[in-house]
């Protein structure tokens, strides 16, 4: 009798699946938060890959930096040594020291592959290439921030040292070749132009964070080199193959010592860039910027681009300022939110719109969400994390996508392995941890807190699981520079700790609960034999879809797992 009604429903589903378009995680998703945006917040969190390079080596630093964009991943390694030029080049000379190297991964459906393995074709000892990534469909850019030359029209001029470089990449059908060289308008020593990159469409910034000009605001006067450190952020276009700068941009409160460009983050017309170390007192948007007796305090800005020209629209600083709280050393964007970690934030909060001024677990890190509506910018949430602990840096790394946001703690001493584990568990120092929230109306909740599926590795102090995180649409990856198996490729042997310091990253993809009955973070035809095992047999159910609650057959819901079930299912499959 099972099995006739599987047939049946089957039978049925297949009559009926031309018209399902399958919600599979990581497509890019509407900006106005439809279904499939209402599908992720009731949505599970599920782990999909484990990533290492396809050259493992120790102190390599693989997962320093990473980005996702739909079902492209792109991780960097910038301590990678290997001579190669170019795109997938000899991986076993190391005979360039730290020259770096960043490795693109493809998903096909849940299963993820490494396409390309990307060195600069100037790339040198010491050059750092993959200290930042950034990635948009099929245009990448990695900052080089300790590369040497003077000028991008000689790559082999090596006259100014730490001057920084950025190099965009870009993919034909599955090939990728370089398509250009930046480098500032203006190159100085020890500049660290790369330090910071972002990329969206047709538009790439930049942040040199020891950049030294005095000038303030949109394209000044680079040539005056008196307040040091301060920082700048460079904008380039492209047209056809052709990329030129088209903007030089200063804080609008340029101080030395500031590192405006810590942090930069692009969605269409609008540029965040963090100065984490910018020392005003002011609170909340457009505050007073003259008073700096706040020290470090950290400031992120916000600026549009109209026609070709760029304008600063508005300035942020936390809810609660606090001297050392380094708020701007992360920002990201999505339409009108933008986000900004201060990982050295003290409360002791956990959780949504805290206490904030309870400064007790130092370095514990807080995020700030801002939304725009029209102009103006408005705080519309400080989160913090669900286990606060003193020390864990939440807000070190942070990305947002619509309606879901994910932040990194490297320092978080959880010893569980997975998705939401033990949260009490503090057994494995500097392990490192996730947050996942997600936002309904104005309301922002915890989903899911995430840790490596092998936490700690073989280092006494932790894998910084969380270094950086990166996020599009519903998948997420996480960085753990320190990680040291000495596996290759993607998913492969994770206790094998000969390779300190190699570094690893992991994918974990939000699925819809509604309709993905067999937890492959898709709602189509091949859900419908779990349905019919939830509906008539929930132990032949548990046993086939370990990782599924029962509850995800009660498609109304009304809970229960029942006929009544059967009309929504296929109304789901069916929109």
């Amino acid at each position: 009798m099972g099995r006739g009604l599987r047939t049946a429903l089957a039978l049925a589903g297949l009559m009926l699946a031309p018209a399902n378009a399958a919600l599979r995680a990581g497509e890019d998703e509407p900006e106005d938060g439809g279904q499939a945006r209402s599908g992720l917040r009731s949505g599970i969190v599920v782990p999909q890959a484990y990533l290492k390079a396809s050259n493992t080596q120790s102190e390599d630093r693989f997962g320093q930096a990473a980005a996702v964009s739909g079902d492209t991943a792109a991780v960097a390694a910038p301590k990678e040594d290997s001579g190669a030029q170019g795109v997938n080049g000899n991986q076993s000379d190391n005979s360039a020291a730290d020259s770096g190297a960043a490795y693109v991964f493809v998903r096909s459906f849940s299963a993820w592959a490494q396409q390309a393995y990307l060195k600069s074709l100037n790339s040198e000892a010491g050059d750092g290439f993959g200290e930042s990534i950034g990635i948009s469909g099929d245009t990448l850019v990695v900052g080089a921030y300790h590369e040497d030359s003077g000028a991008a029209g000689n790559p082999a001029d090596n006259s100014r040292s730490g001057a920084g470089a950025a190099y965009v990449f870009v993919r034909n059908g599955t090939a990728w070749g370089q398509q250009a060289y930046l480098k500032a308008s203006h190159p100085d020593i020890d500049d660290w132009y790369g330090k910071s990159v972002a990329v969206d469409g047709d538009t790439v910034a930049v942040g040199a964070v020891f950049e030294d000009s005095a000038a303030t605001g949109v394209n000044g006067n680079a040539s005056d080199n008196s307040v040091s450190g301060s920082g700048a952020v460079y904008v380039y276009v492209r047209n056809g193959t052709t990329w030129t700068q088209q903007a030089y941009i200063k804080a609008s409160n340029t101080g030395a010592g500031d590192e405006f460009g810590t942090s930069v983050a692009l969605d269409g017309d609008t540029l965040v860039v963090g100065a984490q170390y910018e020392d005003s007192a002011a609170t909340g948007v457009n505050g007073v910027q003259t008073d700096n007796s706040a020290s470090a305090s950290g400031a992120a800005y916000v600026f549009v681009r109209n026609g070709t020209t760029w304008s600063q629209q508005a300035y942020l600083k936390a809810s609660n300022t606090g001297a050392q709280d380094n708020f701007g050393g992360s920002v990201s964007i999505s339409g009108d939110t933008v986000v900004v970690g201060a990982a050295t934030e003290d409360s002791a909060a956990t959780g949504a719109d805290g206490d904030g001024s309870n400064n007790a677990a130092t370095n514990a890190g807080a995020v700030y969400v801002f939304v725009r509506s029209g102009t103006t910018w408005t705080q519309q949430a400080y989160l913090k994390a669900s286990n606060t602990d003193a020390g864990d840096r939440f807000g070190y790394s942070v990305g947002v996508s619509g309606d879901v946001l994910v932040s990194g703690a490297f320092l978080e001493d959880g010893g569980d392995s997975g998705v939401n584990g033990d949260e009490s568990d503090n057994s494995i120092s500097g392990a490192g941890a996730a947050y996942v929230f997600v936002r309904d109306g104005t309301t922002w909740d915890q989903l899911a807190y995430l840790k490596a599926s092998n936490p700690g590795g073989g280092t006494p102090t932790g894998d910084n699981f969380g270094f950086p995180v990166a996020l599009s649409g519903g998948t997420i990856a996480a960085g753990a520079t320190l990680e040291d198996s000495n596996a290759v490729g993607v998913n492969g042997n994770e206790s094998n700790n000969s390779a300190t310091n190699a570094g690893a990253a992991y994918v974990f993809a939000i699925c819809p609960t509604l309709g993905n009955l067999n937890c492959d973070c898709a709602v189509d035809m091949g859900d419908v034999d779990a349905f019919v095992q939830a509906l008539l047999d929930p132990a032949e159910y548990a046993l086939w879809n370990p990782n599924c609650a029962i509850s995800h057959g009660d498609m109304q819901p009304d809970g229960s797992v029942d006929g009544a079930d059967v009309q929504a299912f296929l109304d789901l499959l069916v929109p």
